[in-house]
């Protein structure tokens, strides 16, 4: 008999058990224990788990927050969507229960290894349901499954077969490196791009400084994060600096932080997940004075390539941001969805309407190729 239970702390389920349901992710238990540790403000996380009698079958983490409609929305939709926020305050936020998380890379629902494939439908139905009736029990309408991969069947059955309305999400970039060396990935680029990568790379660049602990600069690392999210079109969250800080112990030799200094100054950071198979771009901090001059961006990303290279690391996963730069260089794109659904009728048909307006295709012309890439 199946039966379903949300706990408040993922401490409530055992570490084997959940990892048995995620083999070889990086984003495992510890790392949303790392999350959860961490205190993000404005989010309060919920674990789903499935039992068939008393055995563990299927996870999903979850969260609640309090959404803005508008948060994949750049450029001059951003701009419209701000103007109508101070002439209406609030008109644009609902309070929203999401199965996923606002700090992981994709969502997904974990199925225990002894567990048939041909369950994980019923088990995601089973998912869906338990995330409908904690978020009653809670008072919130809104509940949504944020990026799910496109190319999931199961996910866009199961939602559809619920009543959830769907649309594109924020694409994930990733750059595939069968590659031998840093030249042979960049005689893989477009000629322009190539040349104008190898020219940065001849100028003097910054030094860099790869890092378990990064206690004594925590305040440099902050003035920088602070300031990138300042810059940024796109933020659903805001990271304290017990994030970084518990990201790097509790993963302990699958987290790094690049350092990149000019002198004496901290002018750039890069927190990274990694395994043998994967490296994954969490986090790029920098100061813009030194950006220009040094090519920070680029250089980051050189350094990332260069690594997983030299690793035999096969693909770079660098995230949901620079499409226009990350097209350049030669990523492709796994496609996400977003699915919804709202209890009261007459909202979620309004939803049905805006979603028509806030679509993240709409407003960013490079996301708009990537997402048609998928």
């Amino acid at each position: 008999m199946l039966t379903t239970q949300a706990f408040p702390t993922i401490r409530a389920i055992q570490r084997d058990a959940w990892n048995d349901c995620f083999p070889g992710a990086l984003e495992d238990w510890d790392y949303y224990l790392a999350v959860e540790n961490a205190a993000i403000d404005d989010f309060q996380w919920r674990y789903l788990a499935v039992f068939d009698d008393e055995t563990l079958v299927a996870v999903a983490a979850a969260f609640i927050t309090h959404y803005r409609l508008d948060t994949t929305v750049s450029g001059a939709g951003k701009r419209l969507t701000e103007r109508l926020d101070r002439l209406w305050p609030g008109a644009l936020q609902l309070a929203l229960y999401a199965i996923g998380s606002p700090v992981a890379e994709r969502c997904d629902a974990g199925v225990a290894s002894h567990v048939p494939k041909a369950r994980r439908p019923l088990l995601l139905q089973q998912l869906l349901a338990a995330a409908r009736a904690d978020a009653d029990q809670l008072g919130i309408g809104l509940v949504a499954v944020k990026d799910a991969p496109t190319n999931d069947p199961h996910w866009a059955e199961s939602c559809r077969a619920a009543g959830f309305q769907n649309m594109p999400s924020l694409p994930t970039g990733v750059l595939p490196l069968p590659y031998g060396s840093v030249d042979a990935y960049l005689g893989s680029l477009g000629k322009s791009t190539r040349k104008d990568l190898r020219r940065k790379l001849r100028a003097p660049g910054p030094r860099v400084e790869w890092r378990r602990n990064i206690d004594d600069v925590l305040p440099e690392v902050m003035r920088l994060y602070e300031a990138t999210l300042t810059r940024a079109d796109l933020q659903f969250e805001r990271l304290p600096a017990g994030y970084f800080t518990q990201v790097l112990e509790q993963l302990n030799e699958r987290a790094v932080c690049v350092l990149y200094w000019v002198g004496e100054h901290l002018v750039a950071f890069n927190l990274i997940l990694l395994d043998e198979h994967r490296l994954v771009d969490k986090f790029f901090g920098h100061d813009i004075q030194f950006s220009r001059e040094y090519n920070l961006y680029f250089r980051s990303w050189l350094t990332n390539v260069d690594y997983c290279i030299q690793h035999k690391i096969p693909l770079y996963e660098c995230g949901q941001a620079g499409y226009a730069s990350k097209l350049r260089l030669g990523c492709e794109f796994q496609g996400n969805s977003l699915f919804f659904r709202h209890r009261n009728r007459l909202v979620n048909g309004l939803l049905k309407l805006v979603k028509l307006f806030i679509r993240p295709d709409r407003s960013d012309p490079a996301m708009a190729a990537a997402i048609s890439e998928t």
